[in-house]
């Protein structure tokens, strides 16, 4: 591999046991670990990180036994349908929480007999040392973000060219989200400027550099979302101050949320590879009109995809003040929907706070998913 891909990159299985010795003489990882196992000798477990020769050994012995022990704990079970483990693609998914929804998804390919998928990771994450290291060792690979127009563009021309290596040439899966960051209303939209990033590497026209990465569409359902009341925090945040952005602790607390918090039921739907679909895209469709159609096909993939809840129906109910749905939940549905609401809406610690329009923006989070089905469907 050129090592113009040595910042960005998983580390390779060679270089694992200097990062964890590394890791293991860190004072921060040893206190995160103290927290995060508790009850288990530090040394005992700096003796079975050292006993991981490969990353895929290291998530086996670590990451897959924490996120068995989370499903169980908080969720209401995990699943997913149409996963084609031997295969090598380009998950392509809305994003609804900041770690679990890759988490998941290894933990699922590994389930059904295959290998865990590289991860596409914001470098906003990696906010102290330790954390680049271990999820370099948990196959990501890094996305730069906070450079300037021209570094951008190098950077995300550097990271195409590593993900067509990856999925050429390693024959390795990979995940990234259709767009920067979560969509904090569930209204998932797949940012064409992912696809321009695409096709900065490989060969050929538009439509055969996005064929060489085999995109499949992905579709992610929460029962829940853990991190609704502070998304909706973050809406009248940015409403009422035009210049606010969150800060490193900001980012922490939605990590912790959203891992620790109760997500109900959680499922995965694949929806294909989109390759065919591509092949019969207008070849004479200017760059723009080309990579919003393509755009277009990946939302319509993700939406049609979508696991319904009891939830997406009672709150697209509340939010037009109808009844329309009123077949497909039970009173005990609703109640325990507008319970869960009220107790989310009392967690928001805002001195000016607005319940109503707080309220508004958490239901759609719930009914937006159920409308973008429904339009996905009718075409």
């Amino acid at each position: 591999m050129s090592t113009e891909f040595d910042e960005i990159r998983p580390y390779h299985d060679e270089e694992l046991p200097e990062i964890y010795e590394e890791l293991i003489a860190d004072p921060a990882f040893r206190q995160v670990t103290a927290y995060v196992m508790p009850g288990v000798p530090f040394e005992a477990l700096a003796a079975r990180m050292r006993s991981c020769r490969t990353k895929l050994d290291f998530q086996k012995t670590f990451v897959y036994p924490f996120l068995k022990d989370l499903i169980k704990r908080c969720t209401e079970g995990v699943t997913m349908n149409n996963a084609d483990p031997q295969g090598c693609y380009t998950y392509i998914s809305n994003h609804r929480d900041i770690v679990l929804d890759s988490g998941f998804l290894s933990l699922l390919l590994v389930e059904a007999g295959g290998d865990t998928p590289e991860i596409a990771i914001g470098d906003n994450l990696l906010i102290f040392p330790w954390i680049k290291k271990l999820v370099r060792i948990n196959k990501s690979f890094i996305v730069q973000r906070a450079l300037t127009m021209r570094q951008m563009l190098l950077s995300s021309a550097r990271m195409s060219r590593y993900m067509h290596y990856a999925i050429s040439e390693k024959h390795q899966s990979i995940w990234i989200a259709q767009r920067e960051g979560r969509a904090k209303d569930s209204d998932d939209r797949t940012q064409d400027s992912i696809l321009k990033m695409l096709v900065m590497g490989g060969e050929g026209s538009i439509v055969e550099r996005l064929k060489q990465m085999n995109l499949q569409p992905l579709s992610i359902s929460y029962e829940y979302d853990p991190c609704d009341y502070l998304k909706a925090q973050e809406f009248q945040q940015k409403r009422d101050n035009a210049n606010y952005k969150k800060s490193t602790a900001d980012d922490l607390k939605n990590m912790q949320t959203g891992i620790f918090g109760m997500k109900g039921r959680v499922h995965f739907q694949a929806n294909g590879c989109i390759n065919e679909e591509l092949d019969h895209i207008d070849a004479t469709l200017s760059k723009q009109e080309l990579f919003s159609k393509i755009s277009a096909l990946i939302d319509r993939r993700i939406h049609a995809g979508y696991r319904i809840y009891p939830n997406n129906y009672v709150a697209y109910d509340l939010i037009h003040g109808e009844r329309r749905f009123i077949d497909e939940y039970t009173s005990e549905d609703f109640k325990r929907f507008v319970d869960y609401l009220e107790m989310q809406l009392q967690r928001i610690e805002l001195p000016c706070k607005d319940v109503p329009f707080l309220r508004e923006k958490m239901l759609q989070m719930y009914a937006n998913p159920l409308i973008n089905h429904l339009a996905a469907l009718e075409e």
